[in-house]
């Protein structure tokens, strides 16, 4: 409501008063602690314009039927390739250039799996919503080249009886969603 309230006012005391409703957002999603309300508040203010949701690209890859995770580097779990997709960006294009960079393979999406409404408001350290679209990629090579991002520092094939611990960033329905579509391709898009 505030970002809303500051990218449509031009009164200087809606202004002000759209700050203070601001600062109070961050302190209530801090949970009373004032390092971690600062914080929050820092990321409040660099979101500019009228609040929309983030997109989150995953790719979703198979071989011989187990999927491909990377190893995250912030949490020390196990998620699929992706990030946030950057403006002006086709998704299949952010979501082709997550997993060339976090597991060294070059990828092509072939089809949308799912999208899931995300409210990370609650989660830190992104109090933002978001959608997360899942695709499925094809490898387009039999070995990974090398990694070029930061964000992750493994990669591995894993079966669903097998899976490591998994990182919050596979969404809220897990990975068992994905193993059946890969039984049942038939299945539809999972949505909301």
């Amino acid at each position: 409501m505030a970002q809303n309230g500051l990218a449509y006012t031009e009164n200087p005391y809606d202004a002000e008063r759209y700050q203070q409703v601001l600062a109070v957002a961050a302190e209530m999603a801090a949970a009373g602690d004032e390092t971690e309300a600062a914080s929050v508040l820092e990321l409040f203010r660099a979101e500019t314009g009228y609040a929309t949701p983030k997109v989150d690209v995953r790719g979703v890859v198979f071989s011989d039927g187990r999927l491909l995770l990377v190893h995250g580097t912030d949490d020390d779990r196990w998620t699929m390739p992706g990030g946030w997709a950057d403006v002006g960006e086709a998704p299949s294009q952010a979501v082709e250039k997550e997993i060339r960079e976090e597991s060294g393979y070059p990828a092509r999406a072939v089809r949308l799996l799912g999208v899931q409404n995300r409210d990370l408001r609650e989660r830190g350290p992104w109090p933002f919503h978001a959608y997360k679209l899942f695709f499925l990629c094809e490898l387009l090579a039999d070995e990974p080249g090398p990694r070029t991002g930061v964000e992750t520092d493994a990669i591995g094939f894993f079966a669903e009886d097998e899976l490591p611990e998994l990182s919050r960033k596979v969404g809220d329905h897990g990975v068992g969603w994905l193993f059946e579509r890969e039984r049942d391709p038939s299945r539809p898009p999972l949505f909301d």
